[in-house]
């Protein structure tokens, strides 16, 4: 940001904290001993959502969009070329690890309706 390179990947990263809600929500709901609510179950579905869409197809994005200008990225300066793919990447591991947990939480409740 201080160079002036980079705001589109710096946007796209800062996106996926529309997430955060969900999880503060997550942590009242199971502080205030509501987990078997209705209120916890619909907000994990939010959050398996829009983990989905914030978290893991965003990234997905991302790293397609960078593929597509790399001749663009490639003249940036060298730490924010660093940053663009460094930054990206290693939320995106973090993310799909704490997705998992989300994918099995959701699985694990789907199977108590079953």
């Amino acid at each position: 940001m201080l160079s002036g390179e980079g705001q589109f990947y710096t946007y796209m990263v800062l996106i996926s904290e529309t997430t955060t809600p969900e999880i503060n929500l997550r942590w009242f709901l199971d502080t205030a001993g509501l987990k078997k609510s209705s209120a916890y179950l619909v907000n994990g579905i939010l959050m398996f959502v829009a983990w989905l869409v914030a978290r893991i197809f965003l990234f997905m994005y991302v790293f397609y969009h960078i593929y597509l200008h790399y001749s663009q990225i490639m003249q940036m300066h060298a730490f924010g070329y660093y940053l663009t793919f460094v930054v990206p990447s290693v939320l995106f591991v973090m993310n799909t690890m704490w997705f998992m947990k989300i994918l099995k939480g959701v699985m694990k409740t789907l199977a108590k309706w079953s």
